[in-house]
């Protein structure tokens, strides 16, 4: 028991010696160490900054409520009902092909107050129905004016006791790189919806150089159903059509794509007094192996063109278009869409490191149709589908050139589209065609092949 004690009183002992020292060697010397620490520095990152007065009429807040009540009330619904015939469940194998109902929605602006509406192309294709719903959700029954499918625009008119509310065209050449835009439309069926974004850029080409897209891209949310809705500028005025996103999924991922003001108006002026667009071409083909260089490049010349006539030249490089820069051919085909045929534009080119200034006549873009099955060109007449070439001389009786072709198989003819589709496609099924046309002579004629 001594021992036991005696070792106890050891153990305390040490103890109390150790906390001893720790005491005065270990935290003095922490002491110490914290004194040699050197404290951190801050700067205020706003040094010297000039203050800015909230209060001040020159302080102008981002805000798109005006340009948002301007426009959200002349944006519809676009319903499209189309009738499709086909074998679309397993019942039909047993009774047959049946006729089935699809549909579609998208949206639609109004640009004017007596009920005229512009959307998509694609919104209402093969619509057999069109029903337009009204900010103030009342439905109305639309009728197809017109389309013009490579720029993916329509015109629908609705008749209404009372003015409507629209959107007022404003000149897309103006609209800045960086500026504030809205989008507004229907997506997913969800009436009156706004989102903001700016302007990405301009004169986007989105199927490489080649094609003649020249839309204004945003970052502002489009997804499904917006097609066709209205692109604002943060006025209220309308400076595009939502026409596509680019996406991996369907839905918005940052990229959305609209059709310029500018073109649109275009278009619908064309439909309205032509019944179709027309096209307006300088006529030359461009060179678009040297796309190493800023402007298009004059490759060659077309036949009727008054480009050359007007000192253009080979190798010239077009700069600018009526003082609109041009970088790449998108750019040109995008002014280009905008103007009629005969209407002169100057152009800037570049020869050879020297400026020159021209001015030129555009001239009407000759859409020609051929059909792979029967060898004939074709192109749209007044009446019907004009045959221009048939593979025969002009001499032989039996050509058919000049001839007008305005029903096949009792189908109606309007346009060379129209009638290259139904030749080919007849054609390709083994059906005997009975075809309709009228000769030299002004008469008319059946024909069968």
């Amino acid at each position: 028991m001594r021992k036991f004690l005696s070792y106890f009183g050891i153990a305390i002992l040490g103890g109390v010696f150790s906390l001893l020292g720790y005491s005065i060697f270990f935290e003095k010397s922490q002491n110490f160490a914290k004194e040699d620490i050197v404290p951190i520095q801050t700067f205020k990152t706003n040094y010297n900054a000039t203050e800015f007065d909230f209060n001040t009429a020159t302080y102008s807040p981002t805000n798109f409520t005006e340009a948002a009540e301007k426009s959200i009330h002349a944006v519809v619904h676009v319903k499209n009902t189309a009738i499709s015939t086909g074998i679309n469940s397993i019942a039909d194998l047993f009774s047959g092909s049946k006729k089935h109902l699809q549909i579609g929605t998208g949206s639609g602006v109004i640009i004017s107050s007596d009920g005229y509406i512009v959307t998509n192309n694609h919104v209402i294709d093969g619509a057999s129905d069109i029903e337009i719903t009204l900010n103030n959700r009342k439905k109305l029954k639309a009728e197809l004016i017109g389309t013009d499918s490579k720029n993916d625009i329509a015109l629908l008119k609705i008749e209404s006791t009372e003015p409507l509310p629209y959107i007022p065209f404003s000149d897309s050449d103006n609209l800045k790189i960086g500026e504030w835009v809205l989008a507004v439309g229907n997506p997913y069926n969800l009436t009156s919806t706004v989102t903001a974004g700016i302007v990405s850029a301009k004169g986007r080409d989105l199927q490489g150089n080649y094609s003649t897209d020249s839309f204004i891209q945003t970052d502002a949310a489009v997804n499904p159903g917006n097609s066709g809705g209205a692109l604002v500028n943060s006025r209220g005025e309308l400076v595009g059509i939502n026409t596509a996103i680019s996406s991996k999924t369907g839905s918005y991922i940052g990229y959305s794509f609209a059709v310029p003001s500018n073109i649109t108006k275009k278009i619908i002026d064309d439909i309205l007094e032509f019944g179709k667009v027309q096209e307006a071409i300088i006529g030359f083909v461009p060179d678009l192996r040297k796309d190493d260089i800023e402007g298009v490049v004059i490759g060659d010349f077309t036949k009727g063109s008054n480009a050359e006539k007007a000192g253009l030249a080979k190798g010239d490089i077009i700069v600018k278009i009526n003082d609109v820069k041009i970088s790449k051919f998108s750019e040109l085909t995008g002014q280009l869409s905008a103007k009629r045929p005969g209407e002169s534009v100057e152009l800037i080119i570049d020869r050879n490191g020297q400026i020159f200034t021209k001015s030129v006549n555009l001239i009407k873009r000759v859409v020609r149709y051929i059909s792979r099955s029967y060898g004939i060109e074709l192109i749209d007449d007044p009446q019907g589908a004009k045959i221009i070439r048939d593979g025969l001389s002009e001499e032989s009786s039996s050509s058919i050139r000049g001839y007008i072709i305005t029903e096949i198989n009792g189908t109606e003819i309007q346009t060379a589209s129209e009638a290259i589709k139904l030749l080919d496609g007849l054609s390709r099924n083994g059906y005997r065609l009975k075809v309709e046309m009228i000769d030299l002579n002004g008469e008319v004629n059946a024909y069968f092949f």
